[in-house]
Formats: structure tokens, C-alpha cells, sequence
């Protein structure tokens, strides 16, 4: 982040910095994602319990980056046009489903805190904050609509790649658990 500030103030974004922010903050949301899933994996395969600590700092990172590129996308790309922002929604597919992932992704932080479980019930917390799988499929599909008008997926099939193999990790996971409790 400090790079994206002394970047922009020193004007060495490049010809279009608009872009270049919205880019850059767009890939340290998807970064941070991944990283956010990579957390628990590692704790098990590692049994080093202490990196759970660091889940809940990472995901609000992830939201915050994620507020910042829809901030740059909102004031550098539609002018803080709220009317041309809906219509581009409605417009473009990429938008639409990075928009949804915003939508769930603050949710998550808005429920982040201890009180919130407690208000909310384990359960029901647990069930929305496994929502942030359904925000990884709509980040990969974000990027992917977005490369394809200039046909370049080398980077977004490497991101797929990444968080295919987290979420097959949790199937996997789940499906034990599943077929250990019916037995």
C-alpha cells in the first residue's frame, strides 16, 4: 500500500494510473484471498494452531484492498456517478459478479468481531463466513471476464489454479468429515 501511495504522489503509475491503481488494488485483494485460505491448510498440515491468529487480521486486509479497488474503480473509472456505476453493474458481467463478492465480502467483515458470534450464534456465523468460498469463485470469475476482452488468462489461470487447490482441500475435508459422521 505504502508503494501505491508513493507511486501515485511521485506520478510513477504509468500512462493510465487510474487503471494501474484499480489493477493493483484488484490484485492485492485477490493476493490476500488467497492467503486468507492458504491459513487454515497450513495450520493443519503443520499443526502450528498459532497461525489462526493471523486468519481474521488477513481477511480484513482482504476487505479493506477490496474497498480500496472499488473505491478507485468508483472515483478514478465512473467519476462517483452512482447512476453510470448501476448501469455498468448491469452492464458488464465482471462487474456485477466483483460487485456481489464486495457485497459478501463486507458482510464478513462486518462480522468479524467475537460479538458477533455470540449474536449471531456460532452456527449461523460459521454459515455466512463460509460464504468467502463463494467469494473466491467470484473473484476468479471477476478477473477472468475482465482478461477476456483482452484475451490474456495466464494470470487468472494461475489464481484458479491456487484456489482450486485450497477449496478441493476443504471438500476433501469436508467430505471425510461427512463420511466418518455416517458411519
Amino acid at each position: 500500500m505504502a508503494y501505491l501511495v508513493w507511486a501515485a504522489v511521485a506520478e510513477q503509475l504509468g500512462a493510465n494510473p487510474a487503471e494501474a491503481l484499480i489493477r493493483s488494488t484488484g490484485d492485492w485483494t485477490l493476493r490476500l484471498l488467497c492467503l486468507t485460505l492458504l491459513i487454515t491448510p497450513l495450520r493443519v498440515v503443520t499443526g502450528w494452531t498459532g497461525l489462526a491468529r493471523f486468519r481474521r487480521m488477513v481477511g480484513v486486509s482482504t476487505f479493506c484492498y477490496g474497498l480500496l479497488h472499488l473505491a478507485a474503480y468508483s472515483w478514478l473509472d465512473m467519476g462517483l456517478e452512482l447512476a453510470d456505476i448501476v448501469v455498468d453493474i448491469v452492464k458488464r458481467p465482471f462487474i456485477l459478479v466483483g460487485f456481489a463478492g464486495m457485497v459478501l465480502l463486507t458482510a464478513l467483515a462486518a462480522t468479524s468481531f467475537n460479538r458477533a458470534i455470540k449474536v449471531m450464534g456460532a452456527k449461523r456465523w460459521q454459515a455466512l463466513h463460509r460464504s468467502v468460498y463463494a467469494i473466491a469463485v467470484f473473484a476468479i470469475l471477476h478477473f477472468f471476464w475482465m482478461r477476456a476482452g483482452k484475451n490474456n488468462f495466464s494470470e487468472v489461470a494461475v489464481y484458479a489454479a491456487i484456489l482450486s487447490v485450497l477449496l478441493g482441500w476443504r471438500a476433501r475435508i469436508f467430505w471425510i468429515k461427512r463420511t466418518a459422521g455416517a458411519r
